[in-house]
This record gives C-alpha cells, sequence and structure tokens, in this order.
C-alpha cells in the first residue's frame, strides 16, 4: 500500500512556527482517535451442555415467560380476599347547622341534655364540630361464586408453570439447532479449506506445466479461477461461523462478537421409543387441560352468582367536638345475607359463553394433539430416510476422494487434463458438504423428536 505524505510548509519566526506544529499534532491526534478501532474477536470452547445450561438461566424469552407465571401466581394470590377480612381506617371532620345532623352528632357524642329538646333549638341549632374516628371491617363468610373464581385462577396458575416448562424444552431445542449450525459451518470451513488445499496444490502444478510448454494459458486460467472461487466460498463460510456463534450467544442472553469453538459432529443414532404416540405428558397439552379446567371454574362461578352470600361487618367509631379527641366511642356489628334474584340474564349468558369458550378450548386441544402424532409419525419416517441416505453419502464420499486420487495421478502423469482435475476435486467437495449437511439433518431431526416426545409432570 502506497502512502503519499503532502510536504507542509510553514512560514512565519520559530515561535510561531512552533505553535503551529503543535496545533498540526493536536489535530492528528484528535483525528486518529476518531478513527475507528477494529474490535478484538474472542474465540472461546462451548460445550453443547454448557450452551444448553446458560441458555435455560439467561434466555430473554424464557426470562418474559416466567414472569408470565409470577404473574399467574399473583392473580392467584389476588382470591386470597375471599377467606381474609378488610379493615378501613378513616378520620372525618365535619362542621354543620343541619338540624338532624346536629342531633345525632350530639348523640353520637353522647352530649345531648334535657335543654336540646327545646323546639328553638332543634329546629334552629348554632352549628356543630364533629370529628370521627372510625375502623370499618369486612369479613366474608360465605361466598361461593368467588370461591370457583379462585379454582379457576389456580388452574390459570398451573397452566402459566406447564407454559414454562414447555418454553425451557423449546429454547433447549433451539439451543440445540443452533449448535447443530455453528458444527455445520465449521465443518463445511474445514472441507473448503481442504479443496482450497487441493485446488492450490493443482494450480501450481499447472503453473509448472505451462512453463514447461506442456499446457495451454486456458488451462492455468482455469484453475485460477477454481481457485478463486473456492476462497470465496471459503470467506462465506467462516462468515456462517461468526453468524451462527452470534445467534447462539443470542439464546444464551449473550452479547454478540464472540466466535466459538464446538464439539465435533457426530452422527446420531435412531431413537427408538416403545411407544407409537405422543405423551399426554406433554407440558403444551397440560397447559391447555388446565386452560380448560379454568374455564370450568369460571362457568360454575358465574352459574353461582346467584347463590346468596353470607358476609359479616362491624364497625367501631369514636365522636368528640375537638380534634385528635376520642370522648365518645360505639361499634356496630352485623351479619350481611344477599341475594341477587335476576340481574338481566348476565349471569345466565356469562356462563353459557364460558362454556362455548371451554367446548372450543377443547376442539383445540384435541386438534392439537392429532398434529403432533402426525409429526412424531413424519419424524420417525425422515429418521430411517437419513439414516439410509447416510449410509449412501458415506459411499459417495470415499468414491469422490478415490477417483480425485487417480485422476491427480494421472494429471501428474499428463493422462488427464486440467479440467478433469478441477471436476474430480469439485465432485469430493459437494459429497463432503452433503455427508456434513446430511449428518446435521439427522441430527437436528433426533432433537426435534426428542422435542416432540418430551413429557413432564409438576411435582406438587
Amino acid at each position: 500500500m502506497l502512502y503519499i505524505c503532502p510536504r507542509i510548509k510553514i512560514k512565519g519566526t520559530m515561535k510561531e512556527q512552533m505553535k503551529t506544529i503543535r496545533l498540526l499534532m493536536v489535530g492528528v491526534f484528535c483525528f486518529a482517535a476518531l478513527l475507528p478501532v477494529k474490535a478484538q474477536t474472542e474465540t472461546r470452547f462451548l460445550s453443547l451442555n454448557e450452551a444448553v445450561e446458560t441458555a435455560l438461566k439467561e434466555n430473554k424469552q424464557l426470562l418474559t415467560t416466567s414472569l408470565d407465571e409470577k404473574i399467574a401466581q399473583s392473580d392467584y394470590h389476588k382470591s386470597d380476599a375471599i377467606f381474609l377480612p378488610q379493615v378501613n381506617v378513616s378520620y372525618t371532620a365535619m362542621a354543620t347547622n343541619d338540624p338532624l345532623n346536629v342531633f345525632g352528632f350530639k348523640l353520637q357524642q353522647q352530649s345531648v341534655t334535657a335543654q336540646d329538646f327545646n323546639p328553638v333549638l332543634l329546629n334552629n341549632p348554632y352549628a356543630l364540630k364533629d370529628f370521627n374516628a372510625n375502623i370499618e371491617v369486612q369479613m366474608p363468610l360465605l361466598n361461593l361464586d368467588q370461591i370457583y373464581m379462585r379454582k379457576a385462577a389456580a388452574a390459570q396458575k398451573e397452566a402459566a408453570r406447564y407454559g414454562t416448562l414447555r418454553m425451557k424444552d423449546y429454547i433447549s431445542f433451539e439451543v440445540k439447532k443452533a449448535y447443530l449450525q455453528l458444527q455445520l459451518a465449521y465443518r463445511e470451513k474445514g472441507v473448503l479449506q481442504e479443496a482450497l488445499a487441493t485446488s492450490g496444490e493443482v494450480y501450481a502444478s499447472v503453473e509448472r506445466f505451462f512453463a514447461q510448454g506442456l499446457i495451454r494459458k486456458s488451462d492455468v486460467l482455469n484453475a485460477k479461477v477454481h481457485v478463486s472461487g473456492v476462497e470465496t466460498n471459503l470467506e462465506k463460510a467462516k462468515s456462517a461461523v461468526a453468524n451462527a456463534s452470534d445467534y447462539l450467544s443470542l439464546l444464551m442472553g449473550r452479547p454478540a462478537g464472540t466466535v466459538y469453538q464446538v464439539e465435533e459432529p457426530a452422527s446420531s443414532s435412531s431413537i427408538i421409543t416403545s411407544n407409537t404416540s405422543v405423551s399426554n405428558l406433554r407440558s403444551d397439552f397440560q397447559a391447555m387441560e388446565k386452560a380448560v379446567t379454568a374455564t370450568e371454574m369460571m362457568r360454575k362461578s358465574s352459574a353461582l352468582s346467584l347463590v346468596p352470600r353470607l358476609n359479616a361487618f362491624g364497625n367501631y367509631q369514636w365522636n368528640d367536638r375537638k380534634f385528635a379527641s376520642f370522648g365518645s366511642d360505639s361499634y356496630l356489628v352485623g351479619v350481611r345475607l344477599s341475594w341477587t334474584l335476576f340481574n338481566g340474564n348476565q349471569s345466565k349468558y356469562n356462563a353459557r359463553s364460558t362454556k362455548l369458550i371451554g367446548m372450543k378450548m377443547q376442539e383445540q386441544l384435541r386438534d392439537q394433539k392429532m398434529k403432533a402424532q402426525l409429526e412424531y409419525n413424519k419424524t420417525s419416517r425422515d429418521l430411517d430416510d437419513i439414516a439410509f441416505e447416510l449410509r449412501k453419502q458415506n459411499d459417495m464420499v470415499e468414491q469422490a476422494a478415490e477417483a480425485l486420487r487417480i485422476t491427480k495421478d494421472r494429471f501428474e502423469q499428463g493422462l488427464e487434463k486440467t479440467a478433469d482435475v478441477l471436476v474430480a476435486q469439485t465432485q469430493l467437495s459437494g459429497q463432503q458438504l452433503n455427508y456434513a449437511r446430511t449428518v446435521y439433518k439427522q441430527n437436528l431431526t433426533a432433537a426435534y423428536m426428542e422435542f416432540i416426545t418430551s413429557g413432564e409432570s409438576i411435582n406438587k
């Protein structure tokens, strides 16, 4: 790279020249500070188990789902109010000359005298102040509709817990998928590096033969084009490694920029299960069943809203003419039995709507189970097909490698053309990439089979 530095002529006295030089140096340093600095890429080894464990702790989507579970728990604890009392405390200051209220204040202050029954004072009393301190308690005793609302909230809480479990299964599957993609990217990078080394050897041989006058210039150009193509694909493979690492970092809740080194990919053996159907214990199924239960409890709550309610109440109060004085006290306690006989068919149609919603959710659950069974059957057949394909791919890689070896030997002896060697090398690279992708597909399908057959219960 050629740098051109212009000559700058500074005029003036020595002192002025030194000042100008200092200003130029400050400007150069400021400009250098503004130049972007290329970040150093961190590289570290990451095992699959570590990736899954980290994602289950730090994944942002899973943290959001955990917050949804906590919200459902809080909603459930709201229903504690049907068993616990409500206590209100108040302090009120009032003044009035209303005849009825003045006489009532005097009664509450226990200050009524015989003179207060004078008709003139009763009809035209003087203004009176009253300071009232009051403690009021309401205690629910029997509210059947609220009890079933509490049961509905409990079922929704359980549904949220099962939803969190299913999200954990999904995040684990996504991490495995990303890890497999990173393994594939490394494998493709390795294949292309081997192809580049082989292409370089062929290109060196072609240049040597051309210098000896044994081949034409077009052969050299074809070999060079082939090398350039492999180099381009290799750079794309390196970018694929960085992209897969960034996605893995996202799943683990970590900042992007780290390139992970991973375990060597291995071919997965086919999953053998004794079951021929998806387990009903799968957490998303159980979450849906709990949601159906919650809907049924809400239906019963709507139906029981017309049942009589029994609640107790009481208050204790102090009244006085002076602020912060408690000269007179009294209490009131009682039990209230209330019965809503008709509320405009609101409870009736609320119960009907909730029942229909429950029926809809049951149909959705049955449809979800049928689709899951279809996925299970398809994935099982895919595993068998991929196992067969993998065996064939392995044979093709061995055959392509042997074909390249024979072609290179004949090329060195002048019995094969340059194009034949390049075709054989391209064929081998292609078969190696196909084999790596088939291994990836088999491992991914096995991970998906594990995902759709996973079942977990909540220990109560």
